[in-house]
C-alpha cells in the first residue's frame, strides 16, 4: 500500500489530473441508482494521496503555491460532477430544436463551474496540510466548508453532496436525521479519506480507529433509530398517488391535453386493491393539470365528478395570476388541493425555482439573444415562503420538485405538518440515474424531519415514506398506476432539531482541534 501511495503521490502533469478526474468519477458508484458506497473509500484514498504529492516552489507566492492542490479538487469534481449529471444534457432533448445547443453547457460547463466549489475544499485543505490523521481531518473540515458553500452560493445547488453516498439504504440515513447532511458531509469525508492512512506509518492507527468508531456509530444509531425507537402510530388518512408516465414531449403538445388529464382521472377513479380503503386524498405530480385551471372551470366539475364529496384532490399545475393593467400576468408552479365538489380549497407555489429551467438569471440579457427558459417560457414567479397546504384538516409542507435537496427550504411551518409533500416531473430526465438521485435526497427530508413523505412523481419514482426513511409503498420508476397508504405517523422531535442546527459547527471545531493538535506535532518534528 504504501508503494502505491507513494507512486500516486509522484504523478504529475496530465497523468496526475487524469488520475484526479478518474477518482471524482469513480464515486459517482456510490450515488443511486448503483449505492455502492465504498467506491468512496477508493476515491478519497486516491485524493488524499495526491494532495501528498501537490506542492510548489517555495518561492511561489501564497495563490501560486496552492494551485496545484486546487487543480487536484477541480479535476476531482469535474470527474465527480460530469459523471454524476450528465442526465441533466436529457432534458434539453426534449425540444432539441430550441436547446440542443446548451447541452455542452449542461453536461460540461456546469460540472465545470461546480468543480470550483471542490478545488476550493483542496487548496483549502492543503493550507491546512500536516501529516498523518491531521491531513484527513484537513480535508474533511474543506469538505465540509466547501459542500456548505455550494449549498448556499449562488440560490445553492447541493445535489449529490457527498454525505449522501454514506446513506444508500434507511439503516444508514438515521444519522442525518441526528446531525444533518451537512455535518454528514464533514465526517464522511474523514471515514472515506482514512485508507490513506494505509499508506503512511504515522497516525495510522488512531486514524483508522477513529474512522472505524465513527462508521460503527453510523451504523449502530441506524439500527437503534430503526429497532430499538418505537414507530408512532399510522394516522387514518390514507393517501392515492397517482403515477401516470407521462413522455416530456406529450405533456407539451397542446393536442395531448384533454388525454393526459382524463389519465389522471381514470387513474384516481380506480376502486382500491380487494380489501383496500378508499383513499381520502389523490395526489397527482407536478404540473399534471395540463391547463390553467382556473381558465377552465369545466376541469373543476370532471374533477367533482370523479371524487366523492369527503375526498380531496392534491394536483401540481401552473397558476396564472393577474399583474394589473397592461402588465403580463404572472405565473406560478404550484399545487392546488380541490374538494370533492371541484373547489380550490388551497395553492401553495413554489418558492425556490430552477435557474435556467424555470427562470432566467439576467433575463434581460438572454431574451435580447432569444433563450428563455427551458420549462417555461418568460419564467414562473417565486412565492416569497413556504406555507402548509391544507387538505383533510391536515396541514402538508410543499415541496415542489427540486425544493425537496434542500434542508434550508423546511422552515418552521413544518413543526404542524402532518407529512412533507413532494410533487415532481422527472420525466425530463427519462430512464437515467436523474430520478433516481432526486428519490435519495428526498427521503433523507423525511428522516431529518421527522415526518413522513407523501411523493408523487410523473413517471417515478413515487411513494409513501416514512419519517425513518423507509418506503411503506410505492411504484417503481416508469411503472404507470396508482398506489394506496395509510399516511405513517410522525415523530416530535423536540429539541432534536435545534441540535442538528448547532452539529455543523461543533463537527468543524471537532476537525479544526484535530488539524491544530496534528500541525503543532507537525511542527515540532520539522523543527
Amino acid at each position: 500500500m504504501e508503494r502505491l501511495a507513494s507512486t500516486v503521490m509522484l504523478l504529475s502533469g496530465t497523468r496526475r489530473a487524469l488520475v484526479a478526474f478518474l477518482a471524482g468519477l469513480i464515486g459517482v458508484l456510490a450515488l443511486p441508482p448503483f449505492g455502492f458506497f465504498a467506491a468512496f473509500f477508493v476515491s478519497f484514498t486516491l485524493l488524499v494521496w495526491l494532495l501528498d504529492g501537490a506542492s510548489a516552489a517555495p518561492e511561489a507566492g501564497f495563490l501560486r503555491r496552492l494551485a496545484p492542490a486546487f487543480r487536484i479538487g477541480w479535476f476531482f469534481g469535474f470527474g465527480y460532477f460530469v459523471g454524476g449529471l450528465w442526465w441533466l444534457g436529457n432534458a434539453l432533448l426534449v425540444e432539441a430544436d430550441a436547446f440542443a445547443w446548451a447541452i455542452p453547457i449542461a453536461v460540461l460547463g456546469l460540472p465545470a463551474f461546480l468543480a470550483f466549489f471542490y478545488g476550493f475544499a483542496t487548496a483549502l485543505a492543503r493550507l491546512l496540510w500536516s501529516d498523518g490523521m491531521g491531513r484527513i481531518a484537513a480535508l474533511a473540515l474543506a469538505f465540509g466548508i466547501g459542500e456548505w458553500l455550494r449549498s448556499t452560493l449562488f440560490t445553492g445547488f447541493p445535489w449529490n453532496a457527498v454525505g449522501y453516498g454514506a446513506m444508500p439504504v434507511p439503516l444508514l440515513m438515521q444519522s442525518s436525521g441526528l446531525l444533518g447532511i451537512a455535518s454528514m458531509n464533514a465526517l464522511a469525508v474523514f471515514v472515506f479519506a482514512a485508507p490513506a492512512l494505509l499508506g503512511t506509518h504515522r497516525g495510522r492507527v488512531p486514524g483508522l480507529s477513529l474512522a472505524v468508531l465513527l462508521f460503527g456509530a453510523h451504523v449502530g444509531y441506524g439500527y437503534y433509530a430503526l429497532t430499538m425507537v418505537p414507530a408512532p402510530e399510522s394516522q387514518t388518512t390514507v393517501i392515492r398517488l397517482v403515477q401516470p408516465v407521462i413522455d416530456q414531449a406529450t405533456k407539451l403538445d397542446d393536442s395531448a391535453r384533454a388525454e393526459i388529464f382524463e389519465r389522471h382521472l381514470s387513474l384516481s377513479a380506480a376502486k382500491p386493491e380487494e380489501g383496500g380503503k378508499r383513499p381520502d386524498i389523490v395526489v397527482w405530480p407536478e404540473t399534471s393539470i395540463p391547463f390553467i385551471l382556473t381558465d377552465n372551470p369545466d376541469a373543476l366539475v370532471r374533477i367533482a365528478d370523479v371524487l366523492e364529496d369527503d375526498q380531496v384532490l392534491i394536483a401540481g399545475a401552473v397558476r396564472m395570476e393577474s399583474a394589473g393593467s397592461g402588465k403580463a400576468p404572472r405565473y406560478y408552479n404550484s399545487i392546488y388541493a380541490i374538494d370533492g365538489k371541484g373547489q380550490i380549497i388551497g395553492a401553495a407555489d413554489k418558492v425556490h425555482l430552477v435557474p435556467f429551467g424555470e427562470y432566467m438569471p439576467f433575463a434581460e440579457v438572454f431574451e435580447s439573444f432569444g433563450v428563455s427558459a427551458v420549462a417555461m417560457p418568460g419564467g414562473f414567479s417565486a412565492a416569497r415562503e413556504h406555507q402548509l397546504l391544507k387538505a383533510f384538516g391536515k396541514g402538508f409542507y410543499p415541496l415542489v420538485c427540486y425544493e425537496a435537496i434542500f434542508p434550508q427550504e423546511i422552515n418552521a411551518a413544518a413543526d404542524d405538518a402532518a407529512a412533507l409533500l413532494n410533487v415532481t416531473n422527472d420525466a425530463w430526465f427519462g430512464n437515467t440515474p436523474g430520478p433516481y438521485q432526486h428519490f435519495q435526497q428526498a427521503r433523507l427530508r423525511a428522516v431529518e424531519r421527522g415526518l413522513p413523505l407523501i411523493r408523487a412523481a410523473n413517471n417515478g419514482i413515487s411513494a409513501i415514506i416514512d419519517a425513518k426513511g423507509q418506503v411503506v409503498a410505492g411504484l417503481a420508476h416508469d411503472v404507470p398506476g396508482f398506489v394506496d397508504a395509510t399516511l405513517p405517523g410522525r415523530f416530535t422531535l423536540g429539541e432534536g432539531v435545534k441540535w442538528r442546527n448547532w452539529s455543523f459547527p461543533i463537527v468543524l471545531g471537532f476537525l479544526l482541534v484535530m488539524v491544530s493538535i496534528s500541525r503543532i506535532g507537525f511542527r515540532n518534528r520539522v523543527n
